[in-house]
């Protein structure tokens, strides 16, 4: 079944009517920015060099008007404003938990909102982005699965959300000087916001290149986690092109359970997808992969459960670490969290076995901004087909 499968779920998804006007500058690709420069005039022998130059204004510090680019001539810094935009999504909301943790609402563009969530902890700060308005999956345990999916998000939007964080984090550094990376507030990006990443590969790709680039945000490549429900074909890519660390959605020891957790089971079954692990081409030790295992009472959170897991582990000899996430539970979710006690037992047959088995402090619960929890506003309001067809510009 699974070698004829397609990587892309069977949906019709409602296209992003394209901006008039100016081209927004962000999201480009080296590559891509030096052909939008030489195409709208640039002399070729200047264009790498004015690249290096905008990139590290935009990425480096923050900057979002061209004419502050003060290593350009003013001819020049004219001729962009005419041709480009610096654009990020726009913050319709913004709500603080009592424990710290910041949700964010974004608007993008067509009018569609997606959220994005900051973490913060000691010494160190996570941003949790979405790739997808709505997701292509279906999880039942998941708020967001319960939202069709509308549309992939572009490279730019999905940066983006990672400079609108810095914005409101006030983080960037002054122009020519670096911030020193263990000041930093916000120091690491997990793509396990709306959407599965795997299904819009380029454009989470280009955006983590920029997050990772050197003379721009300055991420390390593990100091990223992506985390897929299991699109297999796209795994060994995520090594190959984005080289960041993994984390697996698996959540059950059964194809039976795991094909009503996660239904993408049904294409690619757990067999498939540990072999897909096993053949990581970063998986190591020290870059173990990560297992997202959340438990829910009743479900999959048995001993036996337990023991199956450590068993499949072995047997495809996966360096991994399991993480253990208490259900969040959503008005009308169909699932109860997992009681303490048995949480703990769980945590324990695995430790026991030596594998690391953090059990996951929910955070944000209190603003819907834990785990498995995030759904836009506007899918909460329930807007019809056609008004999002009318917003789109269709």
């Amino acid at each position: 079944m699974s070698a004829n499968a397609p990587i892309t779920q069977d949906v019709m998804t409602i296209p992003r009517k394209l901006p008039e006007g100016p081209t927004n500058i962000v999201g480009m690709t080296r590559p891509q920015m030096r052909e939008a420069l030489i195409a709208s005039g640039t002399p070729e022998k200047q264009a790498k060099m004015r690249v290096g130059q905008i990139w590290q204004w935009i990425y480096q510090w923050g900057v979002r008007d061209f004419a502050e680019m003060t290593n350009l001539s003013k001819a020049f810094r004219a001729e962009l404003a005419e041709k480009f935009v610096i654009e990020i999504p726009e913050v319709v909301s913004r709500q603080v938990s009592s424990d710290g943790t910041r949700k964010y609402l974004v608007r993008i563009a067509g009018g569609h909102e997606v959220e994005v969530v900051y973490i913060p902890e000691e010494g160190r700060g996570t941003l949790c982005i979405s790739s997808q308005v709505g997701c292509t999956l279906t999880c039942s345990f998941c708020h967001t699965g319960t939202q069709k999916l509308v549309r992939n998000l572009t490279s730019a939007e999905i940066i983006g959300q990672v400079m609108m964080a810095r914005d409101d984090l006030d983080e960037w550094p002054t122009p020519g000087k670096r911030a020193p990376d263990e000041s930093r507030l916000l120091s690491n990006i997990v793509l396990m916001g709306m959407g599965e990443p795997l299904y819009n590969f380029d454009n989470v790709r280009d955006a983590m290149k920029i997050a990772m680039d050197p003379e721009g945000i300055q991420l390390s490549r593990r100091r990223i986690t992506l985390s897929t429900s299991g699109v297999v074909p796209e795994i060994a890519r995520t090594a190959d092109e984005i080289g960041c660390l993994l984390a697996i959605s698996f959540h059950a020891t059964t194809d039976e359970t795991r094909d009503k957790l996660v239904p993408i089971n049904k294409r690619w079954n757990i067999r498939e997808l540990l072999q897909a692990l096993a053949d990581y081409p970063r998986v190591s030790n020290s870059e173990r992969i990560t297992f997202e295992y959340v438990m829910l009472d009743g479900v999959n959170d048995t001993k036996a459960d337990a023991h199956r897991l450590i068993s499949l582990i072995r047997e495809f000899n996966i360096p991994a670490k399991i993480n253990l996430i208490p259900f969040n539970e959503w008005p009308g979710a169909p699932y109860k969290r997992s009681s303490g006690n048995r949480i703990h037992a769980f945590a324990d047959i695995i430790h026991e076995a030596g594998f690391a088995s953090p059990i996951r402090t929910p955070r944000g619960e209190d603003i819907m901004a834990a785990c498995g929890q995030l759904k836009s506003a506007t899918e909460r309001a329930r807007k019809s087909r056609r008004q999002i067809e009318a917003e789109a510009g269709l």
